[in-house]
């Protein structure tokens, strides 16, 4: 759903990935324009750094666990996984997020390094607000909930490093949808679905849509197929009796949780979305045509 701004924005998180933003160039830059239109940016890291990594003296960085409590929105330089990094935090304290691409497909963020002028029309309320479906994900060990978080992307369990296979079972309702033998499987949100999902041969859904993909991971089975469910549905994921070692399960890329034989990890839609600032009139096909096929 796409809906109009008309708020101003005033105070303003930037969260660069120092990794990606050389010297913090363009977080500088757009500071610089915030400034300018009036609004009051706050510089803040979306993750410890390496200790041997030097930040620069001149600039000073916020807590974020402080200055997002009355922030106005989020801004995010760097690639998708610096969006989904920032998307929990961000919608948790219901702020909105705004992508600058300094990555590489960068299909999430809404601006280019080139283009950090449109920024001022936060200041006037010249923008649109898309809201993003997000999962709720949960794993169970007897009666202990020994994992709980949201997220944007997807939820992906798989066998690990090791050379060997995962046995998973998959249901909808309690029904069983699917049983698999592979790397593993992935339960995405439309958004997600141009992600990893889309690379295990899932669909491409358009993020308005309503539905959880559900799409294994290199099966051995050859009818084992993406299965596009309503987002009514609650998906569990256990692995089956006959299963030899434990899974692992990982929440829009952040650290993994082991999964043991009796484990059930269950995924539904969340009661929260993620709001995406948006300053271009294109379409979610416009950005497919733009990113995957290099069109203009």
């Amino acid at each position: 759903m796409r809906l109009y701004g008309g708020e101003t924005m005033k105070k303003i998180i930037l969260t660069p990935n120092p990794y990606r933003d050389k010297g913090f160039q363009t977080v500088r830059e757009a500071c610089r324009i915030l400034k300018e239109a009036g609004m009051e940016p706050k510089v803040c890291l979306p993750f410890e750094v390496d200790k041997t990594f030097e930040l620069p003296k001149d600039l000073r960085f916020y807590r974020m666990d402080r200055e997002i409590r009355d922030a106005d929105l989020a801004i995010c330089f760097g690639g998708d996984g610096t969006i989904l990094h920032m998307a929990k935090a961000a919608t948790r304290a219901g702020i909105p997020i705004l992508g600058v691409n300094i990555g590489t497909m960068g299909f999430m963020a809404e601006l280019e390094s080139s283009e950090l002028s449109q920024l001022s029309r936060l200041a006037s309320g010249d923008y649109t607000i898309d809201s993003r479906m997000m999962l709720d994900v949960t794993v169970q060990r007897d009666r202990d909930i020994i994992y709980h978080d949201i997220c944007l992307n997807d939820v992906v369990i798989t066998k690990g490093a090791v050379a060997r296979i995962a046995n998973l079972c998959v249901r909808c309702d309690g029904i069983q949808a699917l049983e698999c033998s592979g790397d593993g499987v992935i339960v995405a949100t439309p958004t997600g679905s141009t992600a990893y999902s889309l690379s295990a041969g899932g669909p491409i859904v358009e993020p308005e849509a309503d539905n959880i993909l559900i799409t294994p991971i290199c099966a051995h089975d050859v009818m084992s197929r993406c299965i596009v469910a309503s987002d009514r549905r609650v998906i569990t994921v256990a692995l089956t009796k006959n299963a030899r070692r434990s899974a692992f399960l990982s929440a829009d890329g952040d650290k993994a949780v082991r999964m043991n034989i009796g484990d059930v990890a269950t995924v539904k839609k969340s009661s929260l979305q993620t709001k995406l600032i948006r300053l271009k009139d294109r379409s979610f096909y416009d950005v497919v045509n733009q990113k995957f096929r290099n069109t203009k």
